[in-house]
């Protein structure tokens, strides 16, 4: 049996009132590991990780990831504290080190404390994750409002820069920036109008940061999931399409947290060291033109 064969290929009806969403109200839980992914090449020994977003979904899949390949891992979330304890536990399980730093990155203060808790503890960071990210669904334009493009950008394009500008000066040649963006900054989504804003300036952001970068050894790329089973899924989405999510991707079926993780250790990894200002698609098969 191939693991593809493990895989949900559909979900029960649900939905969750809260973003980003609660990964353990999940059914099915997500997939944030499979001994199939596993890697004990400790390909990130002793590097510093800043995840944000990282105590669910994506993001938990990532931090597993990271701490098997030797790196000390901080999660960066918001207030999803049973989501959080539960991936550091997972973390602890691998002997990596971790910490949890709970608050809202769209808040500047909040995001240089963030940067300076992690420096005080580890004296270093090597590689800064923006994955955090939140999404609402509208019918149209005319419902989108003001306050909900607001804070769509203040979490998903102002968190990015204000921990990336906080972490700027404690990276050094061989550091890596990787950014979550999404297959819908190249496809647009009638229905995640200022998501997919925000997921196409986040493109542009890498790309442009990969450019002003590259003379101080600093890389800079990202990961663009298509249709992947995570709590912002049914925290954005109603209970029929939900059921129906992933179902008419070409392989028939939502992807895992844990397919993509290893494009993460990859682009963090010494293996990536000639690529930046490049996106990785992991969307199953969805052809997408760049």
């Amino acid at each position: 049996m191939s693991i593809d064969e493990n895989f949900p290929k559909s979900f029960p009806k649900q939905h969750q009132n809260k973003q980003p969403g609660s990964e353990s109200q999940m059914n099915p839980m997500p997939i944030y590991d499979a001994p199939e992914y596993h890697n004990d090449g400790k390909r990130l020994k002793g590097k510093v990780a800043v995840i944000t977003g990282g105590d669910s979904g994506i993001g938990r899949a990532i931090s597993l990831a990271f701490a098997r390949e030797g790196a000390k891992v901080c999660i960066v979330y918001k207030d999803e504290h049973e989501d959080a304890n539960k991936t550091k536990e997972l973390v602890d399980k691998e002997e990596a080190d971790c910490l949890l730093i709970s608050g809202d990155i769209g808040c500047e203060d909040f995001c240089n404390d963030c940067i300076n808790q992690v420096m005080n503890k580890y004296k270093s960071i090597d590689i800064l994750i923006n994955n955090a990210a939140e999404q609402h669904t509208v019918n149209s334009l005319e419902e989108l409002t003001k306050e909900q493009w607001e804070r769509t950008f203040k979490t998903n394009i102002f968190g990015p820069f204000y921990l990336t500008k906080a972490a700027l000066p404690h990276l050094k040649n061989g550091s890596s920036i990787i950014n979550t963006v999404s297959i819908v900054a190249y496809k647009g989504h009638e229905q995640l109008i200022d998501y997919s804003v925000t997921k196409g300036g986040l493109v542009a952001f890498t790309r442009s940061l990969a450019k002003g970068l590259a003379s101080k050894g600093i890389r800079v790329n990202a990961v663009a999931p298509g249709p992947i089973w995570t709590p912002l899924i049914p925290a954005s989405f109603d209970e029929q399409k939900v059921s129906k999510f992933g179902s008419t991707n070409i392989m028939g079926r939502a992807g895992q947290p844990v397919e993509l993780a290893q494009a993460y250790v990859f682009l963090a990894s010494q293996g990536a060291s000639y690529i930046t200002g490049e996106v990785i698609h992991v969307n199953g098969g969805d052809m997408v033109e760049t």
